[in-house]
Formats: structure tokens, sequence, C-alpha cells
């Protein structure tokens, strides 16, 4: 944040964000710190950079049908997942790096301690990043994801979710969260989603379906805006 900006800066809300113990969420348990957190000053780096925009990119990074590609294409609903990228009050954040990561269409991710029974994809690699253009925007081209169940009660299952890391203006910055779907009935009974108090900050994670940008005979769309910070935040893991 520039010195000009410092009078508009807006501080963090604690309470938006879910208690880092939880215990309905199991895994909390055991993540959750014992004592209290200690801030760490930062340097002048971590605050200012990288410059994202010197990455190297290949032409298929933003589009998960084509990634991973093995001489055929990956079984699914396929979607566009775009939106912006700003920071409270509007502004733009140009040039900053956002990368996702997804279980295939089964609802398995393409990695080892992955043990659902679900097949895996040989043509979903489940991985991509992208810039945000000047004024933001970013976009991927994927499959939309499958539910799974996980070991945290007798029958608890995920919705169906993308995660999201955003790099925000610099490496400090940097942020991940998960987006689920619109009018997925799996979203309220989530225990990690109810861990979250504020029913405006699950809302923020929620990716609307956006016919406007949909590919006629093709695609869905869904658009995922991001806020860093300030009354329309994003909410964001705690991790």
């Amino acid at each position: 944040m520039s010195a000009q900006d410092n009078s508009r800066f807006a501080i963090r809300d604690r309470n938006w964000h879910p208690k880092a113990f939880t215990p309905d969420y199991k895994t909390s348990v055991a993540r959750s710190p014992r004592q209290a957190l200690v801030s760490i000053p930062q340097s002048i780096s971590e605050s200012t950079g990288p410059d994202f925009s010197h990455l190297k990119f290949g032409p298929h990074d933003h589009d998960l049908l084509l990634n991973f590609n093995n001489g055929g294409l990956p079984i699914g609903e396929r979607i566009v997942l775009a939106g912006r990228v700003c920071d409270q009050y509007g502004k733009p954040i140009a040039h900053t790096l956002v990368e996702i990561w997804q279980a295939n269409a089964g609802g398995r991710y393409r990695h080892k301690n992955d043990r659902y029974l679900a097949p895996l994809d040989p043509n979903f690699g489940g991985v991509g990043r992208a810039l945000t253009d000047r004024e933001g925007y970013y976009s991927f081209r994927t499959i939309k994801p499958g539910p799974y169940p996980w070991r945290n009660g007798p029958n608890d299952w995920r919705p169906a979710h993308i995660h999201v890391s955003i790099s925000g203006p610099s490496i400090a910055t940097r942020l991940i969260t998960q987006l689920y779907f619109e009018g997925d009935p799996l979203i309220p009974m989530c225990p990690i989603v109810k861990s979250i108090a504020n029913p405006d900050a699950v809302q923020s994670l929620i990716a609307r379906l956006d016919m406007s940008n949909a590919n006629p005979m093709d695609c869905l769309a869904y658009r995922f805006d991001i806020v860093l910070r300030g009354q329309r935040k994003t909410h964001f893991e705690n991790c």
C-alpha cells in the first residue's frame, strides 16, 4: 500500500474469520494454535514485490481442459470461472498471480494421499494459474469438480469447490480461500462452512452463475470476484 493510502487503511476485522479452534471441524483441533499469534515485521521486499508480470506462462496454464491433455479431453461439466480482484476501494489489483487447484468431476484429487475410490481422469491435472489483466480480471476454463466424502463425521461430504490462491499486490499479501457453486445443497451442511459464523462471509465464497460470460454450446460460466480487504472483502481460510 502506498503512503498516500495509509490514511484509508482498513483494519482487518478478526470477527469476520472463523475461530481457529472449531471442534466440529475436527482437523482444526490439532491445527489451531495454543498461544497468542506473534506479529512479524515485513521487509520492503515482502511488501512491495515480486513483479508477477515477468513469470513465464505456458499457452494452457489457465485452461485445465488442455493443460494435462494425454490424448483426450477430461470428463465432466465444462465451465468458465472468471472474476475480478480488487482492493477495498474497488481499485483493481493488476498483473497479480491467481492459482487454482481442485478435484476432478468424480471428486478425486491428483494427489498421492487421496484414497477416494473415484477414478483419476487421465486428461485432468486439476491445477492452473493466470495473471490478472490491467483491470484486475482473470479467467480459467476447467471442469466443475465433484463433491467427495471426508473423514470428519459418519457421513460428511465436501461441497463441490475450487481452491484459490491470490498473491495480491505483494508476496506478503498472499491469501488462500476456496469457492463454492451457487445452488449446491451441500454448502450449508459442510462443517467447514458452518465454522463461519457470519452468513455474509459465506456468501462471499459462492461463485454465481454468469450466463453473460458463458460460451454458447460449450461452457457455462461462474463469476467469483475477490475483494482483498474492507467491508466487501472475500472470506479467506484460517491457514
